[in-house]
């Protein structure tokens, strides 16, 4: 009996110098600012499209729409498709840029914009991703389907597999090069996020939307992205046009490291798509700003946890995280840490145990899971008696407290 008491004691005393480790509060995480004149934010330009959208590449926030889920053909905005699952091949190895294509006599026969490249020749691998972004060629388009995936038709069939796991629930390819099909459309919406995708993903491969010229067979042949002439911020990415489809622009910009993406579909022409794409580009860059808070897997706070080998776990985030907020208004954001409540162990590297919020003047703006950036095994048998004890003396404590101020 002397010694159940003397175990008894000791574990109370444990549940008390444990008490104070616990917060039920949430943690509120500074943001460095300095004093701005908020600028009034005005509406989006007038823009002569059937559909269009502006976004932030880094935050994802959308900062202006129309239209944007609406199912329209792509025309040659289809290519950008065809470029990420190429790009995506390259990057596991299947294919390399040295490679030579044999160039097969349905690729030659494809009929609208062409590289010009002939059947029975053997084209290396980059130059065939330059005729397919610059000189947008069908021909060197199906002639590199058809070296990934055997077929145009298999090659279509990974097209659709990746629009899937990008979350591009609004598109269907039916071709590698954007011909006319009912059944073969997409959305300014989800055009923007594959756009998203390939600057973030494949950065060595986006250096190609900036070339503005190509020559191949002597034939010279210029981008048909104006962009890269008359608006100094842009270095990509893919026009379209058919009768169908009028004229389209995926436009990126960088300037002072925030990118901008903009995509317009259906503008009566290409003047009128390019001066279009500039406002918009204009409009997001004069009127919002990204701020980079926080790094990925950068400890952020530390949580407590109960039963565990050891006491606390550090928590962050997954990826970096950005926020783009109207211009002059980051002095009124704010960060908020909701952890779980209780957090036991076991805890496992990379899951969800909280979640981090950013508001402006009081709404949320965005939010990210907090992760575990370590293991923490289950602790002794005489940890999980103790934290047992002094979790159920906390949360008693807790909420005598809680009465006692609403009393």
């Amino acid at each position: 009996m002397r010694d159940k008491a003397s175990l008894l004691r000791v574990l109370c005393l444990a549940a008390t110098l444990f008490t104070g480790t616990i917060a039920f509060a949430n943690t509120i995480i500074p943001i460095l600012t300095q004093p701005q004149q908020a600028i009034i934010t005005p509406g989006a330009p007038s823009i002569d499209a059937k559909s269009y959208i502006l976004i932030d590449a880094n935050s994802g926030k959308v900062l202006a729409e129309k239209n944007a889920d609406t199912h329209l053909a792509p025309a040659s905005l289809t290519k950008l498709m065809s470029l990420y699952v190429i790009s995506g091949t390259l990057k596991n190895g299947t294919i390399h840029l040295d490679d030579k294509v044999r160039i097969s006599t349905k690729a030659w026969k494809t009929g609208g914009s062409r590289m010009f490249v002939k059947a029975g020749d053997e084209v290396p691998v980059k130059d065939l991703m330059q005729g397919i972004v610059v000189a947008s060629g069908n021909d060197a388009t199906v002639a590199m389907a058809e070296y990934v995936a055997g077929t145009e038709e298999a090659f279509t069939s990974i097209m659709n597999n990746q629009a899937k796991n990008l979350g591009m629930n609004d598109s269907h390819f039916l071709d590698s090069t954007g011909l006319p099909n009912p059944n073969h459309y997409s959305t300014a919406r989800n055009l923007a996020t594959l756009a998203r995708a390939i600057t973030q993903t494949y950065p060595e491969d986006y250096k190609l939307f900036s070339e503005k010229s190509f020559t191949y067979n002597n034939i010279h042949q210029s981008n048909r992205n104006r962009l890269l002439w008359h608006y100094q911020y842009a270095d990509g990415l893919k026009t379209g046009h058919t009768d169908d489809a009028g004229y389209c622009l995926v436009a990126s910009a960088i300037k002072d490291g925030m990118r901008l993406i903009s995509v317009i579909m259906g503008a009566p022409s290409d003047q009128v798509r390019t001066e279009d794409s500039i406002r918009l580009l204009t409009y997001g860059y004069r009127f919002f700003e990204t701020h980079k808070l926080y790094n990925a897997t950068t400890e952020l706070t530390r949580a407590r946890i109960w039963k565990g080998i050891n006491k606390e776990t550090a928590l962050g985030l997954n990826n970096d995280f950005y926020v783009t907020i109207p211009a002059g208004q980051f002095k009124n954001i704010q960060a908020n840490i909701k952890l779980n409540q209780p957090i036991k162990a076991p805890i496992t590297k990379g899951q969800t145990y909280g979640t981090l919020n950013i508001a402006l003047n009081g709404e949320v703006l965005a939010s990210q899971p907090l992760i575990a950036l370590d293991n923490n095994a289950k602790g002794s048998f005489w940890r999980s008696m103790a934290d047992s004890l002094s979790y159920n003396y906390t949360k008693l404590f807790s909420h005598s407290s809680e009465k006692a101020n609403n009393g």
